[in-house]
């Protein structure tokens, strides 16, 4: 059992002082009362939009209806590559991804959903066939949809034939996921308000979390490498770049183009940045770097909303080598997580932005030197707990997380 000091601002009348208390680091009184009552527990936000956090959100759901995912939206590999090219548009397979992720599956019919959500049509099968196949599922004809009660299933199929009404002859259904498909179809016949289709689909699967997108532009994720070589497109980064690009990351950037080095800035909108300011924890979770984490820290407004929250702001590094963190170690990756928030907003120190790095040096084998002298010397506190089990190992465990990040609201 662990205590850590935490700083809360009060503010009276005529003065604003900082109040330092310990908090008992997992507490089990706090996990205990949130599991009892998810639906009053905190707002936990994290910047993430990888599968890394698939299973801490399956757990987080326990004791918490309220937490806060901001996605990145930059994908520009497989199925949703064609999608984007096709309809100009943000990539939607790791909001649909997380959405279901944070899905009651006790309630009847969403285990249902979330196999259909999932299913990808095959690659190795005739264009005709992967046609018929969509117009099955279209007309409620097959299997997946079967075992979905209505009105879900009707929405779901009524999806399916907006988008094949809309679907170019040429389109390539290979390994195209149907989750995205009905996705993009709302996204269409809502206007290109993404915030409306999730939202109408959080509703039907009682989602257990709110899913938003950092930015809702049809932007691109780049980064220039510390040997001068610019590479764009998140399904680049993420596969580590070419052989003969092997260098350290430089820079972060958003383009408006996969073929354009040319930096764009966006800002995020009003919600998102209440989102962030309301937030009772906010977290930097384990994931792949720069593609899922830094990628969301890039936008105007981010870093100002994050300085606003007094809140811990809390970083979880990477148990395991990440491809996107080459030549990098833990000191590196905090100053580029600055780097990326101060690009766009107001400069401010470290600490302001990330004020507890959590890690256990005991069970887990980091691939990287945690530096941990540097780390305080920006003003940041390290907590050293167990966060990886022998049931877990070599990855964080996912209730050891939850239950450590509960205690600190």
């Amino acid at each position: 059992m662990e205590t850590v000091k935490r700083s809360t601002k009060h503010t009276t009348a005529t003065q604003s002082v900082l109040i330092r208390r310990h908090v008992r680091v997992p507490d089990p009184v706090k996990a205990a009362r949130y599991a009892r009552s998810p639906e009053l527990g905190p707002k936990l936000l994290f910047f993430s939009g990888g599968t890394a956090l698939k299973r801490t959100c399956k757990t987080l759901i326990q004791y918490t209806h309220h937490s806060r995912h901001i996605i990145t939206a930059f994908d520009s590999g497989g199925s949703s590559a064609q999608i984007r090219k096709t309809f100009s548009m943000l990539s939607i397979g790791d909001l649909r991804n997380r959405l279901m992720t944070l899905a009651d599956q006790t309630i009847k019919g969403n285990p249902n959903i979330y196999e259909l959500f999932s299913y990808r049509l095959p690659v190795d099968q005739p264009s005709v066939m992967l046609l018929k196949k969509l117009e099955n599922l279209a007309q409620g004809c097959d299997s997946l949809v079967d075992d979905i009660p209505t009105p879900m299933r009707d929405i779901i199929c009524n999806h399916l034939q907006h988008f094949l009404s809309v679907m170019p002859d040429d389109f390539d259904l290979r390994g195209a996921n149907i989750g995205n498909l009905i996705l993009t179809a709302g996204y269409l016949m809502n206007h290109r308000q993404i915030d409306t289709v999730l939202y109408l689909f959080s509703r039907l699967i009682e989602s257990r979390g709110h899913v938003r997108p950092v930015v809702t532009e049809d932007l691109h994720l780049g980064v220039e490498l510390k040997n001068g070589a610019i590479t764009i497109g998140q399904h680049l980064i993420t596969n580590g770049f070419a052989r003969d690009q092997k260098s350290p990351v430089k820079k972060l950037f958003l383009s408006a183009s996969a073929e354009s080095p040319q930096p764009v800035d966006v800002d995020i909108n009003r919600a998102t940045a209440e989102c962030i300011r309301q937030a009772e924890v906010i977290c930097y979770p384990m994931g792949s770097f720069f593609s899922s984490v830094a990628a969301n820290l890039l936008p105007r407004g981010v870093a100002n909303a994050v300085t606003a929250n007094l809140c811990p702001k809390i970083y979880i590094p990477n148990t395991l080598a990440d491809n996107e963190q080459f030549g990098m170690n833990l000191g590196d990756a905090v100053e580029m997580l600055v780097q990326c928030l101060n690009q766009n907003g107001q400069q401010a120190s470290p600490r302001e932005y990330i004020n507890l790095i959590l890690i256990d040096t005991t069970q887990a084998k980091y691939p990287y030197d945690l530096e941990l002298s540097l780390i305080r010397d920006m003003g940041i506190d390290v907590l050293d707990t167990q966060l990886v089990t022998p049931h877990s190992f070599p990855y964080v465990d996912p209730e050891r997380l939850c239950h450590v990040l509960l205690s600190l609201t």
